[in-house]
């Protein structure tokens, strides 16, 4: 089971995904009190961030202190979480946000598959909305963080974005065997939706000079 949780955070999404007793949780923009509603018993078993700007890891030193988990990213998503520049939350929000706690955090490289417990996640670095991009894959359900956000696509000219990345990513995703892809942003998307608004972008892009 899935259930998805909008933040107050710029409404971005926190994912928690349930199997028995144990679970795990996509980002980390949503509250504390909200994420623990859902997890109710359950044990926590980690937290994979999509990438690093300030309102996916808003309170992952909360989760991390709350739930005794470890958290997984992209080893390019570290510099976001130790500078509010360039995780944007000193200039949109007002407030530096940085992640004081390291130490639990598995830094991930590339391609591969880890094993948490009864759950198998494939996990793939990608690129273009910034340097730490990274989807996470658990049974055909594709976390895309800030890539695409249902009809369009994360933004490309902040610190670390890319516009020949962002195609790469897109191509990837469009070749990608899954059957519902998790935004960042807003509602699911199911694969047939999602290829053409990756074919429509896919085309902008390679066009625009």
């Amino acid at each position: 089971m899935i259930n998805r949780i909008e933040s107050d955070i710029l409404g971005s999404n926190t994912f928690v995904v349930s199997n028995g007793n144990d679970c795990f949780i996509v980002d980390a923009g949503a509250s504390v009190d909200a994420v623990k509603k859902l997890v109710n018993r359950q044990n926590v078993l980690g937290v994979f961030l999509t990438h690093g700007h300030f309102d996916h890891i808003y309170f992952l030193d909360e989760y991390l202190k709350e739930f005794n988990c470890t958290a997984y990213a992209s080893e390019y998503a570290k510099e976001y979480f130790c500078d509010a520049d360039k995780n944007l939350s000193s200039d949109f929000y007002g407030e530096e946000i940085v992640i004081k706690n390291l130490s639990k955090i598995r830094f991930l490289c590339g391609n591969g598959t880890l094993k948490v417990g009864d759950f198998e996640i494939d996990y793939f670095q990608l690129g273009g909305h910034s340097k730490g991009d990274m989807a996470f894959v658990f049974e055909k359900n594709l976390f895309v963080g800030d890539l695409i956000l249902g009809d369009s696509i994360g933004r490309y000219d902040m610190y670390g974005g890319d516009k020949n990345a962002l195609i790469k990513s897109l191509d990837f995703l469009e070749k990608f065997d899954y059957q519902t892809m998790m935004c960042g942003h807003g509602e699911d998307r199911k694969k047939s939706v999602q290829e053409n608004v990756i074919m429509f972008w896919k085309r902008y892009l390679s066009n625009k000079k």
